[in-house]
């Protein structure tokens, strides 16, 4: 009697496949090499608030002690006029603030310098003068937060160029990178990375992303992009053995190499309209796309395209159009600012844990990126009212604070201390 083979043959064959469609496909929850972490600030970066979401890069603070209940006069240590209009956030370094202003419909922008321990206004540093540009009713001629490593403030005005200027409001230099051209207009933060400061600027034609040296202003390296809308701000991870700069913009999220310009790998996934900066934490990257579009979770490392191979999970479930996703512990939280919803996602899987809405609901009806500080989270709509929730696997909101006056900016957080950017004002929060 003859045996039947094709049985076991099959069952053999059947294996074999499986075994390679699994080795090619990413497996859940892994890793990038030896792990993924934001490329720190040098030097006292770390101990102050030097650039767009703090030290961390991510909006998560370190240290106890902040108040996490205010008013417009409650833990209030002092307040002060902010002349003109903008909307980006404060940075901080030693007895310093700085911030940008503009004037005049936007003919004048400015960097500010406050001091730190009274909220006086010590100078104020010009751009030159240059084009003027169109602007979305909450985007200004100075969205864009200004970054500093102790010796020069360095400030991104669109069309009006790269400015740095030293702690006395001295200009250092003046770069003019063109006319930028993005129907709402720029907004996108600089990024210093090493001894460059690095910026993107994407718009109707003549896009890039370029690197000037920090102490010249002359360029590095320039490389051409092919997006046409994009407000985000870059950010710089170590993967392994190597930093990547990461753009995520116009339908796609993509690398490059820091020192150089060169593209190490793309993916696509994103919408059109993209203005949150990317978190960082499990060995991902994680990049929310425009209004209601998709978040990837991306594992860095990889070459050329990569859409296929290193998407670890993806979910519109969420998803930000303007605040920034941030990474806490197991969880990553994003704001959902078209109908005032927060939700909380299994950061390794982006299974939904649990989602409720704050306050009433507004399109549109927050701009400030949330900060985590002692294992809280808080969440800044645009009337000002700050709420405030635990963290971790269970919905908990503690209070509600209300400055008061309309609230863009993200804060800055310092030695105990909030410095708050409301439309008017700049507050120093504390007990």
């Amino acid at each position: 009697m003859r045996r039947n083979t094709r049985g076991p043959r099959r069952f053999a064959a059947l294996t074999l496949m499986l075994g390679l469609l699994a080795a090619m496909a990413p497996a859940a929850g892994a890793q990038s090499p030896a792990g993924v972490r934001m490329v720190p600030p040098e030097g006292d970066g770390a101990r102050y608030w030097p650039r767009w979401r703090g030290p961390s890069g991510q909006g998560v603070v370190e240290g106890t002690g902040y108040p996490d209940r205010w008013s417009a006069t409650t833990n209030v240590l002092w307040k002060r006029p902010v002349p003109g209009r903008g909307h980006s956030s404060p940075i901080v370094w030693g007895d310093r603030i700085f911030l940008t202003t503009s004037r005049d419909r936007g003919r004048r922008v400015s960097i500010l310098s406050f001091r730190r321990s009274d909220g006086a206004l010590l100078w104020q540093a010009d751009a030159p003068t240059g084009r003027a540009e169109r602007h979305h009713g909450k985007n200004s001629p100075s969205s864009a937060t200004v970054t500093t490593d102790g010796e020069r403030v360095y400030a991104s005005f669109g069309s009006r160029g790269m400015l740095a200027v030293d702690f006395d409001g001295n200009v250092v230099w003046h770069r003019d990178l063109g006319r930028i051209d993005n129907y709402h207009g720029p907004a996108g933060s600089p990024l210093l990375y090493r001894d460059s400061v690095i910026i993107y600027q994407d718009q109707n034609g003549g896009a890039f992303v370029t690197a000037l040296d920090a102490r010249t202003g002359e360029t590095r390296w320039r490389t051409e992009r092919a997006a046409r809308v994009g407000w985000g701000t870059p950010i710089a991870i170590s993967v392994g053995d190597h930093d990547e700069l990461i753009v995520s913009s116009q339908r796609l999220v993509q690398s490059y190499n820091p020192s150089t310009g060169e593209e190490l790998w793309r993916c696509d996934g994103m919408l059109r309209e993209v203005i949150p900066t990317p978190a960082v934490g499990h060995g991902l990257v994680y990049c929310a796309s425009g209004r209601a579009g998709p978040t990837l979770a991306i594992r860095p490392g990889g070459r050329g395209d990569v859409t296929r191979t290193h998407v670890e999970w993806s979910t519109t479930r969420g998803s930000p159009f303007v605040p920034s996703p941030m990474v806490h512990g197991d969880y990553l939280y994003q704001i959902n600012d078209m109908s005032s919803i927060i939700t909380c996602l299994n950061a390794r899987t982006g299974g939904t844990v649990w989602q409720e809405r704050l306050g009433r609901p507004r399109r549109e009806g927050i701009s400030a990126s949330p900060i985590i500080v002692d294992d809280k989270l808080f969440v800044t709509n645009d009337e000002g009212q700050t709420f405030v929730l635990k963290t971790g696997p269970d919905f908990e909101l503690l209070h509600v604070n209300d400055i008061g006056t309309r609230t863009l900016a993200s804060p800055a957080l310092v030695d105990g201390i909030w410095y708050i950017r409301t439309a008017d004002e700049l507050f120093a929060i504390g007990y």
